[in-house]
């Protein structure tokens, strides 16, 4: 019953004042780069004389406001680009208004954002970053690589899965909770060397979104967090280089325009060589033989055929390679893995209230291994593999409503650990097959303004999802290819609110209902490339996660600082873990491996922002617990989680010398990862025994780390057709040796009947500098 009430509450809401009326007109249009003609996602666009009214531009660059008939001012601004004030006259008529942006801000008025310098007080987001790539490349990285994931864990509510691990984990949830977006295309595997650098070249990428808390209802599939990623467009105007050679790897990205002012292309590429170099050093060694190399490739091009209709395609391709070879032991194997994309999209505006987009996206991840000595040889594949439309509508109807709604449907394929082994003339396969569903969903959202002190945005998701044959169920039915197997449906209400105190705080609430259908069970901290996704069936029910919280948002000095405290309590159901006495095998059918149960994950999150002025960054501090509870797993007790951490500190800052020089710094503190220690020790009939304690029970030492990076731009002349930087950076600048997993050493004697078992810490990374020369080149505009 509730639930039909939401649903007729959010019609009533959406619909009622719909109508649009005479008296109101509309602006809109697109905001560009002046220099490149890249769309600028999220610049502000508010009126001068009310700046409670305005809006951002969506992920295209676009934007609609509605206001009653009369003139008006328009104060438009983005992120490191001149602020401009446009008069307009809405007195008779719509009106278009496209607006390009001429980047370069005075130094002493460098910010560190791209939105409203009041949003963090007046939107209804919460626990929702954006971070541009160029503040993402000032903090300071291992080895001088730029990493987006690396980021984004040094946000509160964000933890880190390791040492120098790309993995992240969000406000309790598992590494497969997280949706990970390219181009609208999902990523599912979002690292590389086994996670310690993320897939996402900084050169490619335009912007990065990060949304923990109030998940709107466009978005689904996941319970934890989103990380939208949009790539760069190409520059229309002009060609140009850019790129950086550093110690592991070297990077170029290439662009300019097709048609110039109509159509652009982009096109980056990274690739790894440092054991490449290091061939002349291995050989003669154990590791004689031995090769790993990463590659990333974006591609994009697009084309403006007027000013309602665009199109856009856009793809990734990325692999990791890891090869052995022994001809004195007739010894090999090879190990690739990596990620597919492609996006087509096509915006289209019917007229200044409504924008259309419809992408086609396609995207895949594989593993495999194959390898052998003599006579055998082993094969195992696994993967997953997407074909996805989505259509969304943009609509603007009145000036105190902006309505979103849509359609999504996705064909999935995916393939178990498919193993095949030969030894001479005996063969052996595990036989087992790709895993088909559909999984659909319709959704509506309502940004509801009722008058300057409240706002609220009111969304309902509907998904369903059908898992497919072959399949053999629980009773033994055997269902042929394409036979539905089972269909789950869920509504997903998704509501959020903001109450304005006064112009410089205010109060926020929200509640994020979400299904998840497929699932990743990991017996490690972090998702490996040997993990597999497995679909909701018969055995394996979807995962439920129900979100509340609530946020006091304040900022201080005329929005120089800004600062939230925001506490959550998430409900998880349907959770999934391995049995005790698991032992992976790739004979086996995951899903009957796994046990089933629930969770819980609450806390609190400190944010201080300081946006403004030649010294900016923030800290952000973490209070939380998250539990878990199976029967199937120590006698039903709860217990800690991997990633349960009770303090979670970050410091980033960033320092603007001069035009020439620009120094960062992070330090990062947190609660050691929890893990399972020895109890006991014991003999059984000569057997050597070992005992193990409650699960999670013991914690690793703390983790913290502080690093330093410095940047030194020999010509800041931004008007120069080439430009280069230099960034010297040092990781881990005292030393600390933290944890990287802790092993066993166990000693015993059987004619005493003793025994004893040392744990010894493995740490990774030491203090490592580096340095990386960055470099753009653009051509003469003509």
């Amino acid at each position: 019953m509730h639930r039909l009430f939401l649903l007729a509450l959010l019609f009533v809401l959406a619909f009622s004042s719909a109508k649009a009326q005479d008296e109101n007109h509309t602006v809109s249009g697109y905001v560009t780069d002046s220099l490149t003609g890249e769309t600028l996602i999220g610049a502000n666009v508010v009126i001068l004389e009310d700046e409670t009214r305005g809006t951002v531009t969506n992920t295209y660059g676009f934007y609609s406001l509605k206001l009653p008939a009369g003139r008006y001012t328009l104060r438009i601004s983005y992120l490191g680009y001149t602020e401009q004030r446009i008069p307009i006259d809405l007195r008779e008529a719509d009106q278009r208004l496209n607006v390009a942006l001429l980047e370069g801000v005075a130094l002493e008025e460098v910010v560190v954002e791209s939105k409203p310098a009041d949003r963090n007080v007046a939107s209804t987001d919460m626990g929702t970053v954006e971070l541009p790539v160029e503040n993402i490349k000032k903090i300071p990285a291992v080895f001088g690589e730029v990493d987006i994931l690396k980021a984004l864990q040094l946000l509160p509510g964000v933890l880190s899965a390791g040492e120098g691990n790309a993995g992240f984990y969000v406000r309790g949830g598992g590494p497969d909770q997280n949706l990970v977006l390219l181009d609208e295309a999902v990523v599912y595997n979002s690292g590389h060397l086994l996670g310690f650098f993320s897939v996402f070249n900084p050169d490619a990428i335009k912007n990065t979104t990060l949304i923990k808390g109030g998940m709107p209802a466009y978005y689904g599939g996941r319970l934890s967090s989103v990380v939208d990623i949009q790539m760069k467009e190409g520059n229309d105007q002009q060609f140009a280089l850019d790129g950086g050679i550093g110690l592991i790897a070297s990077r170029l990205t290439v662009q300019g325009p097709i048609v110039k002012g109509r159509s652009s292309f982009i096109v980056s590429g990274r690739r790894t060589y440092a054991v490449d170099l290091a061939q002349p050093l291995i050989r003669g060694t154990e590791f004689a033989g031995t090769n790993y190399f990463f590659y990333d490739l974006n591609a994009k091009v697009n084309y403006r055929f007027s000013d309602k209709d665009r199109l856009y395609l856009s793809g990734y391709f990325g692999r990791d390679v890891l090869k052995f070879r022994n001809p004195e032991r007739d010894f090999k194997f090879d190990l690739p893995y990596g990620n597919n994309t492609a996006t087509l999209r096509w915006n289209h505006l019917f007229n200044s209230e409504l924008f259309m987009n419809l992408s086609f996206i396609y995207n895949e991840y594989d593993f495999s291994f194959g390898g052998g000595q003599g006579d055998f040889t082993v094969d195992v594949f696994s993967g997953v593999r997407d074909w996805n439309v989505k259509l969304d509508f943009d609509w603007f109807p009145t000036p105190n409503h902006s309505i979103r709604y849509g359609l999504n449907y996705i064909y999935h394929r995916l393939t178990p650990n498919v193993a095949n082994a030969q030894n001479g003339e005996t063969a052996f396969s595990n036989n087992l097959e790709p895993r088909y569903a559909h999984e659909a969903a319709a959704y509506i959202q309502d940004e509801i303004r009722i008058g300057p002190r409240f706002s609220m945005n009111v969304g309902l998701r509907f998904s369903l999802f059908t898992h497919l044959g072959p399949y053999i169920g629980q009773d033994s039915t055997v269902y042929e290819r394409g036979e539905p197997v089972v269909t789950y449906t869920g509504l997903e209400p998704r509501f959020s609110a903001r109450y304005k105190l006064n112009p410089t705080a205010s109060l926020k609430a929200g509640i994020t209902t979400a299904y998840q259908y497929l699932h990743l069970v990991s017996n490690s901290t972090s998702t490996l490339p040997t993990d597999v996704w497995v679909p909701s069936t018969e055995r394996v029910k979807p995962q439920l996660g129900i979100q509340y919280a609530v946020g006091y948002f304040q900022n201080f000095a005329d929005n120089m600082f800004e600062s939230s405290v925001e506490l959550y309590y998430r409900d998880l159901r349907n959770q999934i873990d391995y049995g005790e006495n698991y032992v992976n095998d790739i004979a086996d059918d995951l899903e009957t491996q796994f046990v089933f149960g629930t969770g819980r994950s609450y806390g609190m999150e400190l944010f201080l922002k300081k946006a403004k002025g030649r010294l900016s960054g923030w800290i952000g501090y973490t209070l939380s617990r998250t539990d878990r509870q199976f029967p199937d797993i120590d006698e039903g007790r709860r217990f800690p989680t991997i990633y349960d951490r009770r303090h979670d500190l970050s410091v980033v800052l960033n320092y603007q010398l001069s035009p020439k020089w620009e120094f960062g710094a992070t330090f990062v503190y947190g609660t050691g990862n929890a893990f399972t220690p020895v109890r006991s020790l014991y003999f059984i009939e000569n057997n050597f025994a070992t005992e193990y304690g409650d699960r999670n029970s013991a914690r690793l030492p703390p983790y913290h780390r502080l690093d330093f990076a410095a940047t030194w731009t020999p010509n800041p002349d931004s008007q120069k057709r080439f430009r280069s930087t230099w960034t010297f950076s040092v990781y881990n600048l005292y030393n600390r040796q933290n944890p990287f997993f802790i092993f066993y050493d166990f000693e015993t004697n059987t004619a005493q009947g003793t025994s004893r078992a040392t744990a010894f810490q493995v740490s990774l990374f030491p203090v490592i500098p580096s340095v990386t020369w960055n470099f753009k080149w653009k051509s003469k505009k003509k």
